[in-house]
C-alpha cells in the first residue's frame, strides 16, 4: 500500500470536513449557489495555475475536451458534492453531512469494486468488507440524531 496515497487520502477526508462546514457558512452568508459559483472558480483558477507550474502550460485543456463526455463527470460530481455540502451543512450540521456522504462513498465504492465499473479491477465483497460499510452506514444514520 503506498504510503503516499494513504496519506493524501486521510488528508483530502480531513480537508472534506472543513470544506463542508467552511462553505455551509459561506452559503450561508452569500447564497447556496453564488458559493458555489464563487469556490468553483477559486478551484479553476488555482488548477490552472497548478497545471502550468506543474505541466508549463494548459495544453491539457484540449486533450480532456476530446475524450469520452463520460470522463467530464467528475466535474460534475464535484459540483453537485460541493452544492450538496453547501446547503446541507448548516441543515442537519457537518457530522452528519459527512457521515452521509462518506456512507454514500462507500456504497458507491463497492459497487464500483464489485462490478470493475469504469474500467477499474473487480474486487469481491468480503464479509469484512460489507460488514465495515454496514457499520458506517449506521454510523451515518445515527449521527443525524442532535
Amino acid at each position: 500500500m503506498p504510503a503516499l496515497a494513504v496519506v493524501l487520502a486521510l488528508l483530502a477526508g480531513l480537508s472534506g470536513s472543513v470544506q463542508a462546514a467552511v462553505m455551509g457558512r459561506f452559503g450561508q452568508r452569500i447564497g447556496t449557489f453564488e458559493a458555489l459559483a464563487f469556490s468553483s472558480a477559486v478551484q479553476a483558477g488555482l488548477t490552472a495555475l497548478l497545471l502550468v507550474g506543474v505541466r508549463g502550460g494548459v495544453g491539457g485543456y484540449g486533450t480532456a475536451a476530446r475524450q469520452p463526455a463520460w470522463l467530464w463527470l467528475g466535474g460534475l460530481m464535484g459540483a453537485f458534492i460541493v452544492l450538496t455540502v453547501t446547503m446541507a451543512t448548516p441543515r442537519i450540521g457537518t457530522t452528519a453531512t459527512i457521515g452521509l456522504l462518506i456512507a454514500g462513498q462507500l456504497v458507491m465504492g463497492v459497487v464500483i469494486d464489485r462490478f470493475g465499473l469504469f474500467g477499474f479491477e473487480q474486487i469481491g465483497i468480503s464479509w469484512p468488507r460489507a460488514l465495515g460499510v454496514g457499520l458506517l452506514a449506521v454510523g451515518a444514520a445515527l449521527s443525524l440524531d442532535r
